[in-house]
């Protein structure tokens, strides 16, 4: 009966570890969705930050200014996204579970060696995605 039992436990254990890895497996058309998003996120963030206001030595910009920059951030945010099918919402909801399936980014990369590059291209240090599943890459 105990060895039962046991065998039952562990097929069970087994089933529900199989299962929720399935379950974490980013979709194809997901992966593709969100890599191309971020891909043209991370060169729209590193063009809009490049020859930026100076504000002197050390200094930040106002507060006034910097709510208008989030401002116009998001709005070239929701109009980029909106061509891949996406809300900016839903990317920041979605991102860190798509990109937590590294072998599939990865994979999809490996089947396209120019967005590869464009990829590996965007400012690790930069734009963190907040850790947890994140690349360190894009918005």
């Amino acid at each position: 009966m105990t060895k039962l039992s046991t065998r039952l436990f562990i097929t069970a254990s087994l089933g529900v570890v199989l299962f929720a890895g399935t379950g974490l497996a980013a979709e194809p058309a997901d992966v593709e969705k969100f890599v191309n998003a971020r891909i043209e996120i991370g060169e729209m963030m590193t063009n809009y930050f490049k020859g930026g206001e100076s504000y002197g030595a050390g200094q930040r910009p106002s507060p006034e200014k910097m709510k208008e920059m989030g401002d116009d951030i998001n709005a070239k945010l929701t109009t980029l996204l909106s061509k891949h099918g996406l809300t900016l919402e839903d990317y920041r909801a979605r991102s860190k579970d798509v990109f937590a399936d590294d072998a599939a980014v990865k994979g999809y990369l490996a089947q396209h060696p120019d967005l590869k590059t464009r990829y590996e291209a965007l400012p690790l240090n930069r734009m963190s995605g907040g850790g947890g599943g994140s690349t360190g890459r894009g918005y």
